[in-house]
């Protein structure tokens, strides 16, 4: 079978390099794809914004299978535009990806079916917004609705802050449409983790636990970034928790997608707060998660191709996903600057051998290839993942075939997972 995946990242990378596996797989697309997805298949010079091209690729390439990377083309309706014409595609639908590109529908849809969350309001009118905020203790978090590319939420620690943050998503529409309206919450204390399950509409298979890392430099200080790194699995979530995560919040989210008439067939990856009252849901994400990508999927021993297969189809319950007991680690190596200003065009060197070690995986994010030469091409560039026995070997695997690659300005995090090693 010919499989297309949709995007250009590190997860998109994993995705082909798992997919690359399957026996039944005898040729991977990436679109548009980096120089590590190259190396898998061929890449396809269609802009991810593209979707009658998309498309048309698959039907006329005999593609058996499309598997989308991105929420943005979740959320403008790809899987759509593919089912009409009879493709076969990994992912939800336009009106499944509401969950992750409205806010005020998934907090919503988690009320009214008993999903742990945060109390929040919705507001399209700012003076409604701050009369809400007047309510509430402080700090607060103010989320633009839509997709902002990762930047529509503010933690706004006092009154004047929640007043500038209503002020510059509604009124002067820092995020574009995605601020139109706004939801805000109360703030939830806590560490976070993340689940990841595979759902066909009537059941789902959950993944081992993960934890990323969002802020940019050590300690958890600097900006929020897309992930810095993650780790598999997270001594966090306890069994537990697991039980909760199951109980609570997917086991009542497939109960509400047949009570509300939904169709949800894809990746659910739900972020959570481990909180003093137990497990609550921050947010809906409808695809895999990125760096979690990176880690989990050198711990699954199940053929990837089979298990999208079994949602598409509907079938999950005849699907069981089996995991390496190895531990992962994920470093992200990135450009220096980012997320804020970065250059591009630094040829990297050393990937050779860092994945001569046993059991590391080099996942290209921002690179392209120039003549021969590996170069950077994006804020995050590597990410470097490695299997141990246990999450401290894991790491130590991971750091020591980061301490292999160079590119000027390279920079990455020294503490992922150490908090793993510590709790």
């Amino acid at each position: 079978m010919k499989v297309l995946v949709i995007g250009s990242g590190g997860r998109e990378h994993a995705l082909c390099w798992k997919l690359r596996k399957s026996p039944r797989v005898t040729e991977v697309f990436c679109a548009p794809g980096n120089a590590g997805t190259a190396m898998l298949g061929r890449n396809v010079a269609i802009p991810i914004a593209d979707i009658q091209a998309m498309a048309d690729f698959a039907a006329g390439s005999g593609i058996g299978l499309t598997v989308v990377g991105p929420d943005d083309a979740l959320a403008a309706g790809i899987v759509d535009v593919f089912e009409k014409r009879g493709l076969r595609i990994f992912g939800p639908s336009q009106a499944g990806a509401r969950f992750e590109s409205s806010k005020a529908f998934a907090k919503r849809f988690m009320e009214r079916h008993g999903i742990p969350t945060a109390r929040f309001g919705e507001f399209t009118e700012s003076a409604e917004a701050h009369r809400f905020c007047q309510t509430m203790s402080c700090p607060v978090v103010i989320k633009a609705d839509g997709l902002a590319l990762g930047k529509g939420v503010i933690i706004a620690a006092n009154a004047d802050e929640a007043a500038k943050a209503i002020y510059r998503i509604m009124d002067r529409r820092q995020f574009g449409d995605a601020g139109r309206r706004i939801v805000i919450e109360e703030f939830l204390t806590g560490e976070e983790c993340s689940i990841h399950a595979l759902v066909d509409g009537r059941g789902f298979a959950m993944f081992p636990s993960a934890q990323d890392h969002k802020r940019a430099l050590d300690g958890d200080q600097g900006l929020n970034t897309g992930g810095m790194g993650a780790y598999s699995p997270a001594p966090i979530l306890t069994a537990e928790l697991e039980r909760q995560a199951r109980e609570q919040v997917l086991e009542p989210f497939v109960r509400g997608l047949e009570a509300d008439g939904l169709s949800y067939k894809g990746l659910l990856y739900p972020g959570l707060m481990v909180t003093p009252d137990g497990l609550k849901v921050l947010e809906f994400n409808c695809r895999f998660g990125d760096p979690e990508t990176q880690a989990f999927l050198p711990r699954l021993k199940t053929d990837l191709l089979d298990a999208m297969e079994a949602v598409v189809d509907g079938r999950l319950a005849d699907c069981h996903l089996e995991w390496r007991d190895d531990a992962a680690v994920c470093v992200v190596m990135a450009s220096g600057g980012y997320p804020g200003d970065y250059e591009k065009g630094r040829e990297i060197r050393g990937i050779d051998a860092a994945e001569s070690a046993a059991g590391v995986t080099i996942f290209h994010a921002g690179t392209r290839c120039v003549d021969g030469r590996l170069l950077t091409a994006g804020g995050r560039v590597l990410g470097v993942t490695a299997l141990g026995a246990d999450v401290r070997a894991a790491r130590e695997a991971a750091y020591a075939a980061v301490g292999k690659i160079e590119f000027a300005g390279a920079h990455y995090r020294r503490d992922i997972a150490a908090r793993a090693l510590t709790g």
